[in-house]
């Protein structure tokens, strides 16, 4: 499932808590909010076609340069998440995503926020300052340019 606004693009996935996931009060631990995060952003960059294979085979790898996260409530062993992932469009040469994780109540959990910026993994994995063709490419495709 997605969803737009101007400026950016979302996309909606389910993930069932695992019992490694949590503490010994079946409460998950606050480190793998960090991999739903993830998660969310391998299947936002499936559906919309931007993965992370999709960079690797343009030459680029996006490391993580910030996370954040706000927790509400918990999640517990056996609970369905939901995952909201929103890339937040920017003018600089990196890649915004906000996220909203959501119980199966439909009670949001817990917010956050990651920015990725591209290396060049056929050199020596110097950053990118400039966005790179086959990222302009893919936000013209998806209505993020004009040009």
């Amino acid at each position: 499932m997605q969803s737009k606004n101007k400026g950016e693009i979302s996309f909606i996935n389910k993930v069932r808590i695992r019992f490694v996931e949590t503490d010994p009060l079946g409460i998950v631990w606050h480190g793998n909010y960090i991999q739903y995060f993830e998660d969310g952003r391998e299947a936002f960059g499936r559906h919309h076609g931007i993965s992370y294979l999709d960079q690797k085979e343009y030459g680029y790898a996006t490391p993580i340069v910030k996370s954040s996260s706000e927790h509400k409530f918990p999640l517990r062993y056996g609970d369905v998440a939901t995952i909201k992932t929103i890339y937040v469009d920017s003018l600089a040469a990196k890649m915004i995503f906000k996220y909203e994780i959501f119980n199966q109540e439909d009670v949001l959990v817990c917010t956050g926020e990651t920015v990725q910026v591209f290396v060049d993994k056929i050199g020596e994995g110097d950053l990118s300052l400039t966005i790179p063709d086959f990222f302009k490419d893919w936000k013209q495709k998806v209505g993020l340019l004009n040009e």
